[in-house]
């Protein structure tokens, strides 16, 4: 078994397990790789530092369980679902752009009807508003929140 780290034209890190190189080597000729995160068949190797068992070396930590999972890292099913959901907000909101502080607070104390917005605000506005206790949620301004997740 080869588990190699792979990556997307977008950045998108994963890991890919094969049978062997040649198998890994045909599936990417028949176009069979996907990111599973935006769905890119533009899929690479990426360099990765092999484990070398020398007899001064340590034992090497066992991997992390499943259930075990660095806080830092989602597994590619959560970003997937994570991702949908972020594409849903940018979706079913209206963009109010640099008017989003001014909305939101409009909002807030009943001068304009609520709906979902979202927009462009500082950090200094953005604290003003959660200080006045104006809910507003910071979401990444990334294309991926525009493109077909595949």
């Amino acid at each position: 078994m080869k588990v190699l780290d792979l990556s997307c034209a977008q950045g998108h890190v994963f890991e890919g397990w094969f049978g062997s190189e040649e198998d890994y080597l045909q599936q990417r000729r028949a176009g069979l790789l996907e990111c599973p995160v935006c769905g890119d068949r533009a899929v690479d190797k990426r360099l990765s530092a092999p484990y070398v068992h020398t007899a001064r070396a340590a034992s090497p930590a066992a991997p992390p369980a499943a259930n075990e999972m660095p806080r830092s890292v989602l597994p590619p099913e959560q970003q997937a679902r994570l991702l949908r959901a972020l594409r849903a907000l940018v979706r079913d909101s209206e963009d109010v752009g640099e008017r989003f502080a001014d909305e939101a607070r409009a909002m807030h104390h009943g001068e304009i009807p609520a709906r979902s917005i979202r927009g462009q605000a500082t950090r200094e506005q953005a604290l003003a508003l959660l200080e006045e206790g104006v809910p507003v949620l910071p979401l990444p301004d990334t294309p991926l929140l525009k493109e077909p997740l595949q």
